[in-house]
C-alpha cells in the first residue's frame, strides 16, 4: 500500500522547534516523514535522528529524504526507549525534539493494519507488526472486568460494562477476528436512537483497544519528563497529542518541569533542591487551522505543545 501521510500543524511544529542549522534532532514518531523533511530542509552541517516502531514508515521515509539521508540516522524502536538510545549513540544533548503521538494515516487506512472501525479487517491494531499481543488477542483474551476497565479508562467509554459484556457473551460463540464483527457488537449495545449522536459508537473502544495493544500511555510521564532533560539549553520540544489522555499526561510532565522550588516559603533555604527546568512556550495548546482542517480532517482533535530547555 502507497505511504501517504499529511503532517499535522507542519508549520506551527517547524516554527515551534526554532531549528538551528547545525543542530542535532530527533523526530521521535517519524510516520510520514513529512516533519522530518521540514527539519532536515532547515540543517545545514546538523543531524536528524527518525525514529518509528513502524518498518514500513522507515522504509518509506529512506525514499521521501532520499537526497539528505546522508543527515539521518534511523531507528526502530518505542520512542520511549529514546533515552537509551541517545546513550547508545553516544549524545548527551540534543537541539529538538518532535513527537507525533497520533497514529498515522497510512495505519489507519491499510486494511490490513485492523485501526479502523470503518473497514473490514482482521483484529490487529499493532504498530509494531513484529511485537505479540494484537487486538485480536486482548478482545478474545482479556477477562470482562479488564476489557471493561480498558474501555473505561482508555477510551471513557461509559458504556464500557455493557460492551464487555456483550464481547465475552458473543466470543463464547466464536472467536471475534475481525474490525467489523467488534463493531458490530458495540453498535448494538447502544440504543438505536443514539448509537451515532457523537460519531461512530466504536471510536472509544477503538482507540482504548489500540492504546492498550501498544503500550501508548504506559510510562508516558515519565518519558517526557526525562527526555526533556536532554534538551540544551534553548532547545526545544514539541509534542502533537490526539485525545485528552495523553495531551493531560505531556502537560502534566511539561507543568512539573516548568516548577521551580517548590519548598514551604516559610523555610529560610531551600532543601527540595527542585530548579526549573524548561519554559512553557505555549500557554495554552495550539490547535489546527480551519484552513488546515478543511485538507486533514484528522488534525480536528489534534493539540500542540511546547517547552524551551532554560
Amino acid at each position: 500500500m502507497e505511504f501517504k501521510h499529511i503532517s499535522v500543524m507542519y508549520n506551527e511544529c517547524i516554527e515551534g522547534l526554532n531549528i538551528n542549522p547545525e543542530g542535532i534532532y530527533v523526530d521521535g514518531t517519524l510516520g510520514g516523514a513529512g516533519h522530518s523533511r521540514g527539519i532536515l530542509e532547515r540543517l545545514t552541517s546538523g543531524k536528524l535522528i527518525c525514529n518509528d516502531l513502524d518498518t514500513m514508515a522507515i522504509e518509506n521515509a529512506k525514499k521521501v529524504l532520499g537526497d539528505k539521508l546522508d543527515k539521518v540516522i534511523f531507528l526502530h524502536d518505542d520512542y520511549k526507549n529514546l533515552v537509551y538510545n541517545l546513550d547508545q549513540m553516544g549524545i548527551d544533548k540534543v537541539d529538538g525534539i518532535l513527537l507525533d503521538l497520533g497514529v498515522s494515516s497510512p495505519q489507519i487506512d491499510d486494511p490490513n493494519r485492523g485501526f479502523s472501525y470503518s473497514k473490514p479487517a482482521p483484529l490487529d491494531m499493532r504498530m509494531d507488526t513484529e511485537q505479540e499481543l494484537d487486538a485480536k488477542a486482548v478482545i478474545n483474551g482479556y477477562s470482562e472486568e479488564e476489557l471493561a476497565k480498558i474501555f473505561f479508562e482508555y477510551g471513557e467509554e461509559k458504556l464500557s460494562r455493557k460492551i464487555a459484556r456483550a464481547i465475552v457473551r458473543e466470543r463464547e460463540k466464536e472467536e471475534i477476528t475481525t474490525t467489523d464483527r467488534l463493531a458490530n457488537i458495540i453498535e448494538r449495545c447502544y440504543p438505536q436512537g443514539y448509537r451515532f449522536k457523537h460519531g461512530h459508537p466504536a471510536k472509544r473502544v477503538f482507540q482504548a483497544v489500540r492504546i492498550e495493544v501498544n503500550g501508548e500511555l504506559e510510562g508516558l510521564y515519565d518519558f517526557i519528563y526525562n527526555v526533556a532533560l536532554r534538551l540544551k539549553v534553548g532547545g526545544r520540544m514539541a509534542v502533537i497529542t490526539f485525545h485528552s489522555l495523553e495531551d493531560r499526561i505531556v502537560k502534566n510532565a511539561f507543568i512539573e518541569l516548568e516548577k521551580d522550588c517548590i519548598c514551604d516559603k516559610r523555610l529560610p533555604v531551600c532543601v527540595c533542591n527542585k530548579r526549573q527546568e524548561v519554559k512553557i512556550i505555549t500557554k495554552k495548546p495550539l490547535v489546527a487551522t480551519e484552513e488546515e482542517l478543511a485538507n486533514n480532517k484528522r488534525a480536528e482533535s489534534a493539540k500542540l505543545r511546547i517547552i524551551e530547555r532554560v
